[in-house]
């Protein structure tokens, strides 16, 4: 799978100058980086926001009913493209709360839905198939999981094959290789 965007385009370098840091980092994943992509640098910024939610909303099937974004870091991206289709969109919960209501989904949907569900940065894909799953589970149709990033760490993740999943961008587009 390339990428659903240029590396040589506008936003390509954007992210990159926002939210590329280099140092020492864990990923969730538990491996080690030299490189990170702070989701929250680029999804704080009104006017890159804005762009990737474009790119997010050029890129949805068209059959797309709703959206879907995981707390916390994809939920900024869920809102922004929802703003930019009017689609409405869900909050997919990591756990069920043990109060209120204990949903794992946040929002109105309907079963039979047709979802995309929202990804900023994507490792090993552990954490989409786990929420796409949950929805699934909600009794919607998983369409696609859509990120901004794709890490590539360690190879695909073989769940994701159960679900359609594209990325806006690789490292390789904000100039880290494979290897550094």
């Amino acid at each position: 799978m390339g990428t659903l965007v240029s590396p040589a385009t506008d936003l390509a370098r954007r992210v990159r100058e926002a939210a590329l840091l280099k140092g020492d980092f864990v990923l969730s994943s538990g491996k080690r980086s030299r490189f990170y992509l702070d989701k929250y640098l680029f999804s704080t910024e009104p006017g890159l926001l804005r762009s990737v939610a474009a790119e997010l909303a050029r890129h949805l099937p068209p059959d797309t009913q709703r959206l879907a974004g995981v707390e916390l870091g994809a939920v900024p991206l869920a809102v922004a493209a929802s703003l930019e289709t009017g689609l409405p969109y869900v909050i997919v919960r990591r756990a069920a709360k043990d109060y209120g209501t204990g949903r794992t989904v946040e929002g109105r949907f309907s079963a039979g839905e047709r979802i995309v569900l929202i990804e900023d940065v994507v490792t090993t894909g552990a954490q989409a198939v786990k929420a796409a799953e949950g929805l699934a589970e909600s009794g919607v149709e998983v369409v696609a999981i859509l990120a901004v990033l794709d890490r590539r760490e360690g190879g695909r993740n073989p769940q994701l094959g159960a679900f359609p999943f594209r990325a806006l961008l690789r490292m390789e587009d904000l100039g880290v290789e494979k290897g550094d």
